[in-house]
């Protein structure tokens, strides 16, 4: 006999259906599992069969093999667990075949037959969903699970309650969806003394969702600015809290089956790896620039970061994901961001203090610059610097306008956005291609003459301004005039023209 249960294997943020295929045959005994599956999944045999002898039963003396299908998609991970426990109960005769074929089942088994929480039962959920069928799951899951709606979710703590379940004895009740987190308190504008230019690049970038890059000494406030970020953005819509949700349930950061409802804000440190940052690793998981998905990136000490590390952002800054190849899968994981960065302006950190002059200015400050790569840097919209804080501004009152007043108007500034791009795709400026925002936001004379004069005077390339009326094609010089041609002067990262970002998120 072969008895066959539904289970799914996770690609991303997909499920893909996988049907557990477990055969009791005569032959010597023999526990064989074929599929492609990885070490975890080749060690559920033990589990299995442990779990088995705890509610007394015990496998027959004969050749059991357990086929996941399809074979060439390679399976990972320990929710197959329940799904080969299941299928052998059927194939056994102690579960009836037709009930479990209307089910979905992931979990991990416990060698005294607790159902242990897996990586991704939300995702499961909703696939299960979309084939009209139930899902079987642990009960610490369950409210996680209940969250993708019209789907009927058996939550069970052990597997002879779930046995009991299936046999129609004590029937185990639907669990309700879990709690939304609040969002956390975090810090206020109003901690923030003097640093007013910063505070409205802030607030610029907060209304647009714009990158934003902050550089200025040690001490002068910019890790505390990034973390008032979260406290001004508005509040995750229903479906990109499902969206945010899905990520942590791969990852498996969801606790106790809790929604979340607050933008994350992920700051990972500066010697974060490329399978850490952007995904990736033996077992392909979601890397930092995902988990901070429709949320915050920020990256403190941005020089300090490995080239290559910093260079892998550039795909999906442009994108808005990550794609992730290997030799047997091909992953795709969303990460719409909003990237903050700070720097010190040189790597002792006082370039310009005649009072703590570097020795090996400005050579110091190129080299700790130029760490950071030109395209980039051009794909972070804002660049702001953030002067020291003198004792003088450390001594007076705390400002009178916090995150709550300026909440206030992100908030209106993010409704005219989704009112503009309604039935379009994007959420804020920053997501419209040029085609879009030339559209629906052109710029009158004297905002395109401000535009031109910021392109031409700090060299912006084509991402920061509308398309323009071609000009005159140039006489070709000859080549002692290119040589003798002056280069231009390497300028820090500054401050975008007064109003050049407040014009494009009008």
């Amino acid at each position: 006999m072969v008895a066959h249960v539904a289970t799914v294997a996770f690609l991303g943020l997909e499920a893909r259906a996988v049907e557990v295929q477990v055969q009791v045959a005569s032959g010597l005994p023999k526990f064989l599992m074929v599929g492609l599956p990885d070490k975890a999944v080749n060690e559920s045999r033990e589990r299995v069969h442990a779990a088995l002898a705890s509610i007394g039963l015990s496998l027959p003396p004969k050749r059991i093999t357990v086929n996941l299908s399809p074979a060439d998609l390679p399976k990972e991970g320990s929710h197959y667990d329940l799904p080969v426990a299941l299928g052998l109960l059927a194939a056994m005769g102690a579960l009836d075949a037709e009930t479990l074929a209307g089910y979905v089942a992931v979990g991990e088994l416990g060698l005294d037959g607790r159902l242990m929480p897996s990586p991704g039962v939300l995702l499961a959920a909703l696939h299960a969903s979309e084939r009209g069928l139930g899902l079987i799951c642990p009960a610490a899951q369950g409210p996680e699970a209940a969250w993708a709606g019209d789907v009927e979710v058996v939550a069970a703590p052990d597997l002879i309650a779930l046995t009991n379940h299936l046999r129609g004895g004590a029937a185990l009740s639907p669990p309700q969806p879990g709690p939304a987190d609040p969002p956390p308190a975090g810090p206020d504008l109003a901690q923030v003394k003097g640093q007013e230019t910063a505070k409205r690049a802030l607030e610029i970038a907060a209304a647009g969702g714009h990158n934003l890059l902050m550089t200025g000494p040690p001490g002068a406030g910019k890790s505390l600015l990034a973390a008032c970020l979260p406290g001004i953005l508005p509040e995750l819509t229903p479906s990109e809290a499902l969206e945010v949700s899905m990520v942590a349930s791969v990852a498996g950061a969801l606790d106790g089956g809790r929604l979340v409802r607050a933008r994350p804000f992920r700051a990972p440190h500066h010697s974060a790896s490329m399978p850490a940052l952007v995904g990736g690793g033996l077992k392909v998981r979601p890397g930092e620039v995902s988990l901070a998905h429709l949320g915050v990136l920020f990256l403190d000490e941005l020089p300090e970061f490995q080239r290559p590390v910093l260079d892998s952002l550039r795909q999906p800054l442009e994108t808005g994901n990550v794609s992730v190849a290997r030799a047997n899968a091909h992953v795709v994981f969303p990460a719409r961001v909003q990237l903050i960065a700070a720097m010190n302006p040189c790597r002792c950190g006082h370039l310009g203090d005649p009072a703590l002059a570097c020795s090996r200015a400005p050579k110091c400050a190129a080299d700790y610059q130029a760490k950071v790569s030109g395209p980039l840097l051009d794909r972070i919209d804002l660049h702001v610097e953030v002067a020291a804080v003198s004792a003088a501004d450390l001594v007076l009152p705390p400002p009178a306008e916090g995150s709550a007043e300026v909440a206030a108007r992100v908030a209106a500034a993010r409704a005219v956005q989704t009112a503009r791009y309604k039935g379009q795709g994007p959420r804020t400026n920053a997501e419209a291609d040029g085609d879009l925002l030339d559209a629906v936001a052109t710029p009158d004379e004297p905002g395109r003459k401000l535009l031109a004069q910021a392109a031409d005077a700090m060299r912006l390339s084509a991402r920061w301004l509308p398309p323009r009326p071609p000009r005159r094609p140039h006489h070709r010089r000859s080549r002692r005039q290119r040589r003798h041609r002056p280069r231009p002067h390497r300028r820090s990262p500054q401050l975008s023209p007064p109003g050049a970002a407040e014009l494009k998120d009008r």
